[in-house]
């Protein structure tokens, strides 16, 4: 690559494209770069992975496209930047990351790119989970839940467990006093009912910090 005739052409670009934002990632960890770009590694970027997912579903919940596009963007660089690390170690790249999450899609979805009929939301989860599980060389209960991703939030990934329980029909834990129990427990109830565990504790949250604003805004009219 001549590094400044790409300079020049990315900056002279009207509208760049994903290959655009790969080579550009190249130029700002590459020698003559950006000295913060070039010193991160994937440990060090791990929690603005998490932040810039968070901001995403921020603008999901405010139905703010023009934020989502732009959150969405911030996202995707996260990708790039961890697919860039893993070329120069020697790992994979981003095409392979292209690739594998394509080969994945068509592989989970036989309904469309074979002869399964499913023509229900419920059979196509079904068929799905069949063939995770397959392709994930799954034969127990237990490695279908350990596969379940601890780095979710604890409430998200409870619920989660639930889920693959009821799906799977295993016998339910048994919950006695301690809080972590009994938050499973809550998750478990939230899942038969079709409730998100998450959004009903952040609501709770809202309505929690509404609630205190407004208890100090009285206590201030009362002192006055």
């Amino acid at each position: 690559m001549d590094i400044e005739k790409k300079k020049e052409e990315l900056k002279n670009k009207e509208r760049h494209n994903i290959h655009d934002l790969v080579d550009i990632m190249v130029l700002l960890r590459g020698e003559g770069g950006c000295a913060w770009d070039r010193e991160q590694t994937h440990e060090s970027i791990r929690t603005n992975l998490i932040e810039e997912t968070y901001e995403v579903v921020e603008a999901i919940d405010k139905s703010d496209m023009a934020l989502m596009r732009e959150e969405l963007g911030d996202l995707l660089l996260q990708v790039v930047f961890h697919a860039r690390i893993a070329e120069e170690e020697g790992y994979f790249n981003f095409d392979d990351v292209a690739n594998d999450i394509c080969a994945k899609l068509i592989l989970r979805h036989p309904h469309v790119f074979g002869d399964i009929k499913a023509d229900t939301a419920e059979k196509v989860l079904d068929n799905w989970d069949k063939i995770k599980m397959k392709s994930k060389d799954q034969k127990t209960s237990r490695e279908v839940l350990e596969s379940v991703s601890k780095s979710l939030p604890s409430l998200m990934r409870a619920q989660k467990l639930a889920s693959k329980v009821r799906k799977r029909s295993i016998d339910e834990l048994t919950l006695e006093e301690r809080i972590g129990e009994t938050l499973l427990n809550l998750s478990i109830i939230c899942d038969r009912e079709n409730i998100d565990a998450e959004k009903a504790l952040y609501d709770a949250c809202e309505k929690y910090i509404g609630s205190v604003a407004e208890n100090e805004k009285e206590e201030n009219i009362n002192e006055t």
